[in-house]
């Protein structure tokens, strides 16, 4: 969406939000013809697309930056200064109180505890919600829990344990980190070259391109500069192999196979999906690393070089970590390929490479969209990135560690795998919240995009056709959310009437209707945002 269009969106949003909530209700029926413009605003967001688009580039941009809506859009002085609570959220307004003469902060008025039980423990006691219900609220300035219902009981988080992902990731790597797919001449075997997997489930093979020019690693362009290197070094013919021992332990993860999920692996193109869609549920090839090496192999044909036989696995990916409970050895972490078998980063000289979108990308788009394959290659990038091995166990190990160091409650807490499709997942809601007011803080600005990755309510990813019935919260509320058998949950920040930045995450487990359990956990994160709550 234009800059212009979103601060028209402010501007009809800031007085709504600044109205007491009694104001509020009475003009529920008034609002209504605002909702048309809401509707066109949300087809600018959705044109764009979310990761890749000016819209979300320049959010962050403006959240890392602590420049405020209404401002001109350039980042502000000190780029180190925690952004507002406008910033970091949506075109809010700015909140009702002035900055303090002697701090310049902006004050405004914390809700209670008892208050937010007031709005909140009604629709906790709701018969769509299954036996274990639990909630937190937090606000982000002072990182207090305000309210909590089981906070801090070890729940099915399905989806939103995407946030610990992201934040792992973010905290682990920066959001600047790319991944790289690499083709390698192999050492001492002339004629032959490497497929190199570099861990990017986005890697395409696809001739796609984003509204700004932006596009995914692209395998043909990996083919171009592989045949033009090729030619240069007067080669025309060539045995391809490809190499995924970049991580290491099994591909399968407990639920597979799935058509929500990939095998893991740290080659693949287009999330090894057999069909020509970029997001949700879809056939998945049983071995993506071989089809992929197949397409690159067939790509350079179309170049003009001639591929003689099959492409065949080389490096050490090909093991199995056992039971899920730990990894076995691991002195080769990091997949440095000094075994001489031409490991990721092993021995041979490179010629052609493409690199992904940045980190920050590719972990808004995981939030958005709920993508289990961005989000089991992340962990195993935060395992890499902090000496584990990359595999599931190590990857549960490192982004429990990294949530350790960052102060997190992680006590109780079961990371079983970085999507949340495993069962074993164990993940409180005091947990989630606190995930979202950590990536909110003045001290750390490399985990804005776990922020601006976030879908909103009415709009946007996994939220788009969601919040119908709830207009509060339409617009207002960004949220991930998460869904399995029997499990929904929602976790999120929203600004309340009085323009208090908080966090919140609930969780339902043993819920047997899914829509009317989405329903309330719905109307519990609007009831956050219409609450004055004192």
């Amino acid at each position: 969406m234009p800059d212009e269009a979103r601060w028209r969106l402010s501007g009809w949003l800031g007085p709504w939000r600044a109205a007491t909530v009694e104001q509020r209700r009475t003009g529920l029926l008034a609002a209504g013809s605002a909702v048309v413009g809401l509707t066109v605003a949300a087809t600018c967001v959705v044109a764009a697309g979310p990761w890749d688009s000016g819209q979300r580039t320049a959010e962050r941009q403006r959240a890392a930056s602590g420049a405020h809506p209404g401002d001109d859009g350039r980042p502000g002085p000190d780029p180190a200064r925690a952004p507002g609570a406008s910033p970091v959220l949506a075109p809010l307004g700015a909140p009702l109180a002035s900055p303090s003469p002697d701090t310049g902060e902006r004050s405004v008025p914390v809700p209670t505890g008892p208050g937010l039980a007031d709005a909140l423990e009604p629709l906790l006691r709701d018969d769509a919600l299954g036996p274990l219900r639990a909630g937190a609220v937090v606000d982000v300035a002072t990182g207090r829990q305000l309210y909590g219902a089981k906070a801090g009981t070890g729940a099915i988080p399905a989806s939103t344990i995407k946030i610990a992902t992201g934040v792992a990731a973010l905290s682990a790597l920066g959001p600047g980190h790319r991944l790289t797919t690499r083709v390698t001449a192999a050492p001492n075997a002339p004629g032959r070259i490497v497929l190199v997997g570099g861990g990017d489930p986005t890697l395409t093979a696809r001739a796609t391109r984003g509204p700004d020019g932006s596009h995914p690693a692209s395998l043909r362009q990996l083919a171009d500069e592989t045949a033009r290197a090729l030619r240069a070094r007067g080669e025309h013919t060539v045995r391809l192999d490809y190499d995924t021992s970049l991580y290491t332990g099994t591909s399968r993860h407990p639920i597979l196979p799935n058509e929500n999920l990939a095998p893991v692996t740290a080659l693949m193109v287009d999330e090894g999906r057999r069909d020509d869609s970029d997001r949700g549920p879809a056939d998945r090839v049983k071995d993506p690393a071989a089809e992929a090496a197949r397409a690159f192999a067939r790509l350079l044909r179309d170049r003009g070089v001639k591929v003689t036989g099959d492409p065949r696995p080389t490096g050490a990916g090909d093991g199995d970590d056992g039971d899920r409970g730990g990894d076995k050895g691991g002195k080769d972490a990091k997949g440095d390929g000094k075994d001489g078998k031409g490991g990721a980063d092993g021995p041979g000289r490179t010629l052609a490479s493409v690199r992904s979108q940045p980190l920050s990308s590719l972990v808004e788009r995981m939030l958005t969209y709920s993508d289990n394959d961005i989000a089991e290659a992340l962990t195993r990038h935060t395992a890499r990135a902090t000496g584990h091995p990359a595999s599931f166990a190590g990857g549960r190990a490192a982004v429990t560690a990294r949530l350790k160091r960052l102060g997190l409650p992680v006590a109780g807490a079961h990371l079983a795998d970085g999507s949340g499709l495993d069962r074993a997942d164990k993940v409180s809601a005091g947990l989630l919240a606190q995930l979202l007011a950590r990536a909110a803080g003045p001290d750390q600005p490399a985990l804005r995009p776990v922020l601006t990755g976030l879908p909103v309510a009415g709009f946007t990813g996994t939220l788009r056709d969601r919040y119908g019935e709830e207009a509060v919260g339409r617009g207002v509320v960004r949220a991930k959310t998460g869904t399995l058998f029997g499990v929904n949950t929602l976790a999120g920040t929203v600004v309340d009437a009085d323009g208090r930045l908080l966090t919140f995450a609930f969780l339902t487990n043993g819920s047997t209707d899914p829509a009317a359990a989405q329903r309330v956990l719905d109307r519990l994160a609007s009831a956050v945002a219409n609450c004055g709550c004192r």
